[in-house]
């Protein structure tokens, strides 16, 4: 699951897929019954109207679950990964970890991709402690947002896991997709783009169960 090095430092690699829900606690609770393993409390993100539960993927990745957070009041614009639109859950993007974020991004300008400006984030950890990092503006689909953690120590090291098999995702253009990834210093870590509708993710896991794949929806396989 490693990328490609560009001029900005280390090889960008998966840091996480992003699995958006409008209501959090029922698809946590779908999760856990379908891989046999129950997501872990990631925290609140304050000021954005969401929160996250965590699973580990293994080599370093992990596996977002992230809804509408009831603790805090409706932010002042939509919630980022189009929750707010959504009607189920959805496989919606993924992240890549960077060092060098700033660096990252002006190489891929200069490639001709703009990925946005890095923002800087944090929360609480449900320990009290935290965690703080820098990533570019999500969108949705197939061209990941990139994520540096400076020097906070990775989410994914504590985490329950349940194994990455695979990740598919379609693109009326594939080319063009792959150029997209290209100009970020990223390879596609899954199986070969195919053409079909744009931006459809879908990441199987090995749960304790069986396979479990997710893109719209969760299925048992």
């Amino acid at each position: 699951m490693t990328g490609t090095a560009g001029a900005a430092g280390a090889p960008a690699v998966l840091d996480h897929l992003v699995y958006a829900t409008p209501d959090l606690e029922a698809t946590v609770a779908e999760v856990c019954e379908l891989t046999g393993v129950r997501p872990v409390r990631g925290g609140s993100h304050p000021g954005r109207g969401t929160r996250n539960e965590l699973l580990g993927l293994g080599g370093g990745a992990y596996f977002e679950i992230i809804g509408p957070d009831p603790e805090q009041p409706a932010p002042d614009g939509p919630r980022w990964f189009g929750v707010d639109a959504l009607t189920g859950p959805r496989l919606v993007t993924w992240a890549v970890r960077v060092t060098g974020i700033a660096a990252r991004v002006a190489a891929a300008r200069a490639r001709g991709y703009d990925p946005g400006d890095p923002v800087a984030m944090a929360r609480r950890t449900p320990d009290g402690g935290r965690i703080a990092w820098q990533l570019t503006s999500p969108g949705e689909g197939l061209t990941p947002f990139l994520l540096d953690w400076g020097e906070t120590p990775h989410p994914s090291r504590a985490l329950p896991v349940v194994p990455l098999v695979s990740l598919g995702a379609t693109h009326p253009e594939p080319a063009a997709a792959r150029d997209e990834l290209t100009a970020l210093g990223v390879r596609w870590p899954g199986e070969p783009i195919a053409a079909g509708p744009a931006g459809q993710l879908t990441a199987v896991l090995e749960g304790r169960h069986g396979r479990v794949a997710f893109g719209r929806g969760a299925v048992a396989r």
